[in-house]
């Protein structure tokens, strides 16, 4: 009765189904590690929003990569704005998903070092070429804090670092490309600007991370398992209903394999007309 599994429509249907399931469980262990990497991150964005704020000289230096358990964390610095080498960052989204450009401004620190300061979010100029209007940063000694970030690089963050820009524009947030412009050393990553507020609420701040949405990874992850388990018992439904379908087209009076009915014969030879 089962031979029909022999056949070819039901080993190509056989081998697809071996194939899917462990497939299928992969991809639920995928999604499932992507839930725990979104996890790890909202607590690791948590406890650095909540540490102390400490002086940014204690967290990073020229050259300097800052690790991933120092993202967020909050760092003051005091020093003066260095408003002849700001630049604008292209292509960046404000909290509402306008697009327009980040003011990036270096503040020279007493020691001489320069550190970056995203002071925040502006609307673009009307065209690609021109240096938007950007609010005046504060004159004079001022003290910030804001939240350590690690130099942008086109593989971490997928922006393409396009040449030939117009003055004053980068596509990147790099210190290491800043220190080559300023001619200066240049501490290694930026701050994302927290405090003082500006004046006007331009440029707009920098919005803070999300650390509540763990997203539906978790959820995909059972999909995905749920599927596996269905491949196999899909399966055998199958084999079942082609099995009671070949059996009641064997069963059927009028099929090659029925077996014969004496009874019928007779009736036949009866109703046939003698010659």
């Amino acid at each position: 009765m089962y031979r029909f599994l022999l056949s070819r429509q039901w080993v190509i249907l056989t081998l697809i189904a071996i194939v899917l399931v462990p497939t299928m469980i992969e991809l639920g262990f995928w999604q499932f590690h992507r839930h725990e990497r979104r996890v790890a991150q909202n607590a690791l964005i948590a406890d650095s929003i909540a540490a102390k704020p400490v002086p940014v000289e204690e967290l990073t230096s020229p050259g300097h990569t800052v690790p991933r358990s120092d993202y967020w964390r909050p760092a003051t610095a005091t020093g003066t704005f260095d408003t002849a080498h700001e630049v604008v960052v292209r292509r960046r989204t404000s909290s509402d998903d306008r697009v327009g450009v980040h003011v990036l401004t270096p503040l020279v620190l007493r020691d001489g070092k320069i550190v970056l300061v995203n002071r925040g979010w502006v609307e673009a100029a009307a065209d690609q070429h021109s240096y938007p209007p950007v609010p005046p940063a504060p004159k004079g000694e001022v003290t910030i804090t804001g939240r350590l970030k690690a130099d942008e690089t086109t593989g971490a963050s997928g922006i393409k670092d396009l040449k030939g820009l117009p003055d004053r524009q980068v596509m990147l947030i790099n210190s290491r490309q800043q220190a080559e412009l300023i001619g200066r050393e240049v501490l290694g990553g930026y701050l994302e600007l927290v405090a003082p507020e500006p004046s006007g609420g331009t440029p707009e701040p920098i919005p803070e991370p999300d650390h509540d949405s763990i997203g539906a990874h978790m959820a995909y992850a059972v999909q995905w398992w749920l599927f596996a388990a269905g491949v196999p018992v899909g399966w055998v439904i199958l084999v079942r209903r082609e099995k009671r379908d070949q059996q009641a087209a064997a069963a059927a009076p009028d099929s090659p394999g029925a077996p014969e009915d004496p009874d019928r014969d007779a009736n036949a030879i009866k109703a046939t007309p003698s010659r």
